[in-house]
């Protein structure tokens, strides 16, 4: 079908309400990629299994089945999912690669209606979905849009303490020789750039994940780009030189808020009719108060940038708004079943400004913990004469382990919570899975029945 035809087509399938597109988000390490391939392993299964109990199309056998179609944009890459099945089916299983650009996947869903008009046209329906990933670093750069050089580069400055103060101590250095009044040269702005990116990166590494620019640290195509060689700087006295260093710094901030940032906001942005934000709120948990403040933050400044509104069907065809969003707690099977009301309550916390912001909009908004592909079993052990919680997994180096991983705080931790280390994070291989079954999960069928049950009716 040429893209004429296609976006016909599309555009036919929003009339009808059987179109969604749903947008997969959250910071880097939130598990986006094997949300993904569990969504999808998932609804190629429910002809097979009843491995969404909680999905009510499926749990009144209703649903008839999904099938995997081509996707309708062809200028965007095709999400991994084979490639991801092949490292979950690997000797040793493997976790599927990170996300490291948009893609995007088509599901076609089959099922009976259950009311309304489609019942009455036909026995059967089906729903269009499509599932669209990108890095979770490009997030951090949407509040980019509001802002000018000046005012960004203010912010940078105003949050360089702490951590994020000692790994900028190389390009603070590298800046102090820096003459932003003379005239504009290529390279050198280049070589300060390229301090500036090593900064964020350490940032990452020491577990920050408010880092902006966010395309510095995944740059995706544009790897080596001018566009992607500024930094932030304090104005110079005066008025600026036409031409200089400073010029040629806040031309290419603004260039890349227009041909970086804009772009990929209306590209894509504008077409989500879901959103789910994934979080990991368990590792910030062992990187300590500022690691777990600073994601706090990142999320709340990403939140703001999101376009929720209420929509109709003619709204939906021409100009999409997200109705429903989700936020979910990853790793669930990283932590003892006990524990899931408090990860719930502790992600709750986290985002409970966004959620008044939308509540008072009237969006449907809630939280979840979800586990998108076990890689633990849970059970119980004898401890001084008690059964203890514990979950049984492989580390990542291949050994056996049987831990209780600790509590988790169902609030906002205070400083000294770090200082008693109460829970221990440990990384699992994904448990192993015949190719014929569907991958394990906790609540993937709870989260779609929240993204898309409503069109399953």
């Amino acid at each position: 079908m040429n893209r004429i035809g296609q976006e016909v087509s599309d555009l036919l399938h929003r009339s009808m309400d059987s179109h969604v597109r749903i947008a997969v988000t959250g910071l880097s390490r939130a598990g986006k990629t094997a949300f993904i391939t569990s969504l999808v392993n998932q609804l190629l299964h429910t002809s097979t299994h009843d491995n969404l109990p909680l999905l009510e199309c499926a749990r009144d056998k209703r649903l008839i089945g999904a099938k995997r179609m081509p996707q309708s944009n062809l200028m965007v890459p095709r999400f991994a999912y084979d490639e991801a099945m092949d490292q979950l089916h690997g000797t040793p299983p493997d976790w599927p690669k990170p996300t490291r650009d948009v893609s995007e996947i088509r599901l076609a869903l089959k099922y009976k209606p259950a009311k309304g008009a489609k019942r009455l046209l036909s026995k059967t329906s089906t729903l269009h979905i499509d599932v669209i990933d990108y890095p979770g670093e490009w997030l951090l750069d949407l509040p980019l849009l509001d802002m000018t050089f000046e005012q960004w580069s203010d912010l940078q400055f105003e949050h360089l303490k702490g951590v994020r103060l000692e790994c900028a101590q190389a390009w603070l250095a590298t800046l102090e020789d820096f003459d932003l009044n003379a005239p504009a040269n290529e390279k050198n702005i280049a070589e300060v750039a390229h301090v500036f990116t090593d900064y964020l990166f350490d940032c990452k590494s020491r577990g920050l994940h408010w880092v902006q620019p966010g395309r510095f640290v995944l740059p995706g195509e544009l790897q080596g780009a001018p566009v992607l060689q500024f930094f932030p700087c304090k104005h110079p006295d005066g008025k600026v030189v036409k031409n200089s260093s400073y010029d040629m710094l806040k031309r290419r901030y603004e260039e890349y808020q227009n041909k970086v940032v804009k772009q990929f906001y209306r590209n894509h942005f504008a077409t989500f009719d879901r959103q789910i934000v994934l979080v990991d709120c368990l590792q910030p948990l062992m990187a300590g108060d500022e690691a777990f403040h600073d994601m706090k933050e990142a999320l709340q400044q990403i939140m703001k940038s999101f376009r929720y509104g209420q929509t109709n069907l003619l709204r939906r065809m021409f100009s999409s708004r997200i109705d429903k969003i989700l936020f979910a707690a990853t790793k669930a099977d990283h932590v003892t079943p006990e524990q899931h009301n408090n990860l719930v309550s502790l992600l709750q916390q986290m985002v409970h400004p966004a959620w008044q912001e939308t509540a008072f909009e009237n969006i449907d908004m809630n939280c979840m913990s979800v586990a998108s592909i076990r890689a633990t079993q849970a059970g119980f052990v004898g401890k001084s004469g008690e059964s203890v919680p514990a979950l049984r997994g492989t580390n990542l180096d291949g050994e056996p382990m049987t831990l209780y991983p600790g509590d988790v705080p169902a609030k906002l931790p205070k400083p000294d919570y770090w200082q008693t280390k109460q829970f221990e994070f440990t990384s699992f291989r994904p448990l192993e899975t015949s190719e014929d079954e569907p991958c394990g999960h906790i609540r993937i069928d709870k989260a779609l029945q929240y993204l898309i049950g409503d069109k399953l009716r």
